[in-house]
């Protein structure tokens, strides 16, 4: 593996997100542009390793959603990892007609490419808020939460 100089790692941070730009229609042919072969992939639904497992994940996760997109907000990039918020808006038959909005952040590790990629966010906000009865008690109990303090 080779360590990446301050242009490689711009230069992979904005591959990495125009392959994200569309949740609908990821630039799943870019992937190993972006990805080590050995890449370490998790969300608070999924762990998986090695592109072929990603790719799979990540054409699966596509053809579920009806629209989707990232807002990238924020990134704090260093020598070999970086830190971006994103907000992420989508629309997915099993919850309705609307478009949702997810906020979160992506962990990344790299050399020449990503070998390991963790998202965080909130699984409440993101499906549990839009089934109806789990819907309801999440948002009462945020609610309550919030405050009693």
């Amino acid at each position: 593996m080779q360590a990446c100089n301050a242009n490689s790692t711009n230069e992979l941070i904005e591959r990495f997100k125009a392959f994200y730009k569309d949740v609908k229609n990821p630039r799943l042919d870019a992937i190993g542009d972006v990805y080590a072969s050995h890449v370490k992939f998790r969300d608070p639904v999924h762990q998986v390793q090695g592109l072929a497992e990603l790719h799979a994940y990540l054409s699966e996760a596509s053809e579920n959603v009806v629209s989707g997109r990232f807002e990238f907000l924020d990134q704090l990039v260093g020598k070999d990892s970086a830190y971006i918020k994103w907000n992420m808006y989508f629309s997915h038959p099993k919850l309705g007609k609307e478009t949702h909005v997810v906020r979160g952040m992506t962990q990344i590790q790299f050399t020449d490419r990503i070998y390991y990629h963790e998202d965080v966010y909130d699984m409440g906000q993101m499906i549990y808020e839009h089934v109806p009865v789990i819907g309801w008690a999440v948002k009462r109990l945020r609610k309550r939460m919030a405050t009693e303090g």
